[in-house]
């Protein structure tokens, strides 16, 4: 076999090349599935009527039989209660009652729990049946998820090549010669194939970000404390964060802000406050020297500077910086005591049940014991000092681009190197959660060799927002299709928003809503018997605050905040009316609220609503929620 770079096995000819960006595997396109899972297509297929969740399941079942043993599932609902769950959701979008997420199908990481389902995190001797569901499956649930099943991993989310399992390994869709990434393989490849709109998958060293690089889909590990890991198998209890595979950035960031909250039960759990995106004013981008740009192939190098260079085509401004202090942080994350932590689940099984263990992991869990508590101390001081001196290196940018992994790898040479490879595909992942960095995967095109790469945005805690707006617009300068489907990738919310003729020239108005008028609120109907489209969701320039009004139930009032005040970019609505039933629309505002222009965050205004001033004295200030859905589901779980 001939090598490559680092005496890697290099990577041969697979699929049939396109170009950068477009490769698709010959057996990929789900065409039995009437529509596209991203969650702006299936909302207006099923607003429209043109197909329904039922039509949807019915697809996702014949695709998946064309697949039976491509190891995604460890545990799968039947295919008899998901058709029941279809049709209920038509029922639902049929009577107007669809909740935000009604008939979207979804996938979750098995160490992660549901209600009624076994918990095995890829290891049949741990097996448990959980009486409740994990916080963040539970928001999905509650908000009408349609939920597919438990996805592979690597046993005890303990690894990035997606291999570590005692059952059939997912096998990557664009060649299953190489790796499907882990540790939240199955989750990544379910999303890829075109089963689920997204599914949710844990982050503690990259198994987040590794597994999006190589099926071509995104993944999005929020702050830390954003997402409540309560009902998650702990991996490293101090690091983990639940993470999201999605086939758009948009589609990432949703699912995020639907199951943010604090939530007493995780002592990680906090509040953060999240910066506003960036603005008119060009983005920096960091990169890292090219001394710490570690590559194993000439492709994977070549991706690279591809989304560097669309970096600069999209008016960023891009610098190289010494990131010395991140990679070594990395290594110190399996070299360090942090390792001891993944005792916490495992250790009365290693303890009583040692054949029980992947090979690969026995020899984990039994080096993690060698750590002391001095050790532990010590390490987690050295830790705060290099997050801090990271600060200040990463302060003057919006982001740092890395790759998301140094390349791409063969199984079998997994198989001869497992924990050599495993390093090398931590690189650029190890240290994020470490360094307390929000983190979001995008597809960086594909190489000569017809396989995807990614690279990873990162910024500073509370950068979540600022990171998927750069990031929405990276991912269509580098990517045609949905992860390996040959659905199209559809076009981000600012194109559609853009103040550009043709939209008035047909005869419409974009109108912009905060609250009881998004999708799944009360007054949604109010807008959908006029004939309005649901454009999707998007922020405001970071120059309002909004405020839940003194009325039953509460109602939401934007206002925008005087030059020099402190203000927040706050997510709205966006639906697509003629005049005439806006003209009919507004009859019915009831004062403080009126509509005005509302200056987006991609410099736009559009017609929208806003409160007067007056009307906020006696009102709660909810700005730091980000948005009046995350409002709600604080007080509905309070």
């Amino acid at each position: 076999m001939e090598a490559g770079k680092g005496g890697y096995p290099a990577v041969g000819d697979t699929t049939e090349r396109k170009d950068g960006i477009g490769t698709v595997p010959s057996d990929s396109p789900p065409m039995t599935i009437p529509c596209p899972l991203n969650l702006l297509a299936l909302r207006e297929a099923y607003r429209g009527r043109t197909t329904t969740p039922l039509a949807v399941v019915e697809g996702i079942l014949e695709t998946m039989r064309d697949h039976p043993d491509d190891g995604v599932f460890i545990h799968r609902v039947s295919d008899a209660a998901l058709l029941a769950a279809g049709e209920q959701a038509t029922r639902a979008w049929m009577r107007g009652e669809a909740r935000p997420l009604t008939g979207v199908p979804f996938a979750v990481k098995d160490n992660i729990d549901v209600a009624g389902c076994p918990t095995t995190a890829a290891c049949p001797a741990f097996t448990y049946q959980p009486d409740t569901s994990a916080r963040s499956v539970q928001s999905l649930l509650e908000l009408g998820a349609l939920f597919v099943g438990k996805t592979n991993l690597d046993q005890f989310a303990t690894g990035l090549v997606g291999l570590r399992t005692p059952y059939p390994a997912p096998r990557n869709p664009f060649d299953e010669r190489y790796l499907p990434g882990g540790s939240s393989s199955g989750s990544a490849v379910a999303v890829a194939r075109g089963w689920v709109s997204f599914a949710i998958g844990t982050d503690t060293a990259g198994s987040g970000r590794v597994p999006a690089a190589f099926n071509h889909i995104v993944g999005l590990k929020p702050t830390r404390g954003r997402v409540s890991t309560h009902g998650v198998v702990p991996a490293c209890r101090q690091l983990d964060c639940v993470s999201v595979f999605a086939l758009t950035v948009e589609d990432a960031e949703e699912i995020v802000d639907s199951i943010t909250g604090v939530d007493p039960r995780d002592a990680s759990s906090q509040p953060v406050d999240l910066l506003p995106a960036v603005g008119r004013e060009a983005p920096r981008i960091a990169i890292p020297l090219e001394a710490q740009r570690r590559f194993t192939d000439d492709d994977s190098r070549v991706c690279f500077d591809r989304a560097w260079a669309e970096c600069e085509r999209l008016g960023f401004t891009v610098q190289a910086i010494d990131i010395g202090v991140a990679l070594e942080m990395g290594r110190m994350l399996y070299e360090g005591p942090w390792v001891a932590q993944r005792l916490e689940a495992t250790a009365r099984l290693l303890e009583e049940h040692p054949e029980a263990f992947e090979p690969s992991i026995l020899t984990i869990l039994q080096g993690a014991r060698k750590h002391t508590a001095l050790a532990a101390y010590m390490a987690e001081t050295e830790r705060i000092v290099r997050r801090r001196q990271f600060e200040e290196v990463l302060r003057p940018f919006d982001a740092l681009l890395v790759p998301s992994t140094p390349g791409v790898f063969q199984c079998e040479a997994v198989h001869a190197e497992p924990f050599e490879i495993n390093a090398w595909l931590g690189t650029y992942t190890n240290f994020v959660n470490l360094l307390d960095l929000a983190g979001l995967a995008i597809p960086s095109g594909f190489g000569g060799d017809g396989l995807p790469r990614g690279v990873t945005l990162l910024g500073e805690r509370g950068s979540d927002h600022r990171l998927a707006r750069m990031g929405a617009m990276l991912h269509r300068r580098l990517a045609h299709h949905l992860g390996a489907t040959a659905w199209p990738l559809p076009p981000d919310l600012s194109s559609l928003l853009a103040g550009d003729e043709s939209v008035e020239a047909r005869g419409f108005v974009d109108l912009v809503v905060v609250g009881a008028h998004l999708p799944g609120m009360p007054l949604e109907h109010e807008l959908t018997t006029l004939g309005a489209r649901f454009l999707g969701y998007t922020r405001t320039a970071a120059c309002y605050r909004l405020f839940a009004l003194p009325s039953t139930p509460p109602r939401p009032g934007l206002v925008r905040v005087e030059a020099g005040q402190a203000g927040f970019g706050i997510e709205v609505g966006v639906w697509r009316v003629t005049p005439e039933a806006l003209g009919r629309f507004t009859q019915g505002i009831p004062s403080p609220l009126a509509l005005g222009w509302v200056l987006l965050e991609d410099g736009s205004s559009r017609f929208g609503f806003l409160a007067e001033p007056w009307g906020i004295a006696r009102a709660l200030d909810v700005s730091a929620f980000g948005g009046w859905r995350a409002y709600a589901r604080s007080r509905s779980t309070v």
